[in-house]
Order: structure tokens, then sequence, then C-alpha cells
């Protein structure tokens, strides 16, 4: 609004919580603290400390923006443009999920997997499909310096987002973006194959929490009619493109895994892990070949 005057910073995360409260989001006080912190360029630290700080009147204005965005229904990591994920901040943009806490299950399940290859090979060749914005092949290689990745993607969008961030994190010269349909343009092979594929069934997109169904993109989200689909093509084509003892770890949702594993099975793989999120559900396994 060209007519908002300058503000006390105490003032304005009063308010902000305030509206969001009205407005019914699940967490008002973190939420208008994520919102006037980023945009008013202040910390917790300065509002505790010096709550009659002004912040101006162009910044009061991008805060108000922001909170009626929030209000009607945008996730606040929409707002801010980018989300935290295992300690490392990635950029984010409509092409590409927001990446959750409950996919930091996979990147514990596989780390110590590519630390051991890091160390016996001297290198780590990881394949992260549907990349979107990077997290997963770009968290294992902020852990192993010696890590390699390519990241695909369907998306152009979401594969520009992943590269952004893998140059904003220094990782750029051992992350490789390349658009695909899953296996198409692959070639080689890896050590690690891991994804996040779409795993909603195509009829329950519609019952999604509204901040995933309208913000999420649904390329991301529908993994066929049964939600299997990826899966499927993954156990299917995978063993061209994976080195003699390789892994392949993939999230799930929470009521696939007997599904996940038989789809496995059929294709020549055994189980080396399960892996629950930190609310207990089932979300990760980890498959190897059967050695002939």
């Amino acid at each position: 609004m060209a007519d908002q005057l300058p503000k006390a910073l105490g003032q304005l995360l009063r308010e902000a919580q305030a509206r969001l409260a009205a407005a019914a989001v699940d967490d008002p006080a973190l939420d208008a603290r994520l919102i006037v912190e980023h945009f008013s360029g202040t910390t917790r630290t300065q509002a505790i400390a010096d709550p009659e700080r002004k912040v101006d009147a162009g910044l009061v204005a991008e805060i108000d923006a922001a909170l009626r965005r929030r209000a009607g229904g945008e996730p606040v990591h929409r707002i801010l443009g980018y989300r935290e994920f295992y300690g490392l901040r990635l950029s984010l943009s409509p092409e590409t999920l927001e990446p959750r806490p409950d996919t930091e299950t996979l990147v514990e399940a596989m780390l110590p997997f590519v630390r051991a290859v890091a160390v016996q090979e001297g290198e780590c060749r990881i394949l992260d499909l549907g990349t979107g914005t990077g997290a997963i092949a770009l968290t294992l290689l902020s852990a192993v310096p010696t890590a390699k990745a390519t990241g695909v993607d369907l998306s152009a969008g979401a594969l520009a987002t992943a590269a952004r961030n893998a140059g904003q994190l220094g990782l750029a010269g051992r992350f490789t973006a390349l658009q695909s349909d899953w296996f198409e343009k692959v070639f080689g092979r890896y050590h690690v194959i891991v994804a996040n594929p779409p795993y909603i069934p195509s009829e329950d997109i519609g019952n999604l929490q509204d901040e995933v169904r309208n913000f999420d993109p649904c390329l991301a989200l529908d993994g066929g009619a049964d939600g299997l689909n990826p899966y499927r093509i993954i156990a299917a084509e995978a063993a061209r493109f994976l080195e003699t003892e390789g892994r392949i770890a993939v999230e799930i949702g929470h009521t696939q895994h007997n599904e996940v594993r038989e789809i496995f099975a059929a294709a020549g793989y055994v189980p080396r892990g399960a892996f629950r999120d930190l609310g207990g559900n089932d979300r990760v396994i980890v498959f190897e070949a059967i050695k002939p």
C-alpha cells in the first residue's frame, strides 16, 4: 500500500500475528515472525532487544502484501522464496515441490553409504530422479566433498532452480542438471539412485491440503491411478544405470511400503533398509539388486 507509514518492529510483529491468527493460519506467531524478519531485514534478537526500532514505510508495505498472501492460503516459504532443508537454504520456484522435513529421512538413510563409497572409490556418483530444487542431491554433495550428482527433471523450470541452488551453495562444479523423462536421456552408471517421486494417486490430488494442492506443481504430486507408476518405472529401468552393489533409495507414501517392496522385488531387488520419518510413518526404502 502506498499510504503505509513507518512502524515499530514490535508493533509490526504483534499486528502481523493478529492478522494471521484471524485468518486461522496454523502457526500465526511463527509465520508472522518469518515474514516480518525476512522483509524488514531484522532478526529475532533485534525484535527482543529493540522493539521500538523503526521499519520504514516501503518495507511495511512489503510486509502487508506478504501477510495478505499468507492469509489467503499461500504457504509462508513460497512467499519468502526459499526453504531450509538439512541446514541448506534452497530457493523455490512454482515448478518445484517445497522440500519438507520428511524427505530429510532419505538423506539420513543414504549418507553413510555415500560416504563409504566415496572413501572406497574416491568418488560417489549420484543420480537424483525428479530433483526439483535439488534438495536431496545437493545435501548429499554438501556432506560428501568427493560426490558428484546428476539431477534429472522433466521440468525446465525446476532444473533452472536446482542449478541456481547448486551455484548459490558453491556446488555447481559437482552438479549436472539434465532434462529427461525419468531415464530417457540418462547415461552412465551411478553408485546411488535416489528419488522422491510423485506418489499421490490421481484421484486423491483434490483431497490434499490447499497449501499443497494449490501451490505444489501437480507434475511432482501425481503418481498415476494408484500412485505407484513412478516406482514401476524406476524398478524396471534402473539396472542399466546402477553400478554393481549400488543402491536405490526412494521416498514413499506412508501406506505404500508393501506395494513398493513388491514392485522392486519383482524387478530383482532386495530391501537393504526401511526408514521412518519423525512422525513415525514409513517414508524411505533402500534397495540393492540381487546378485546373479
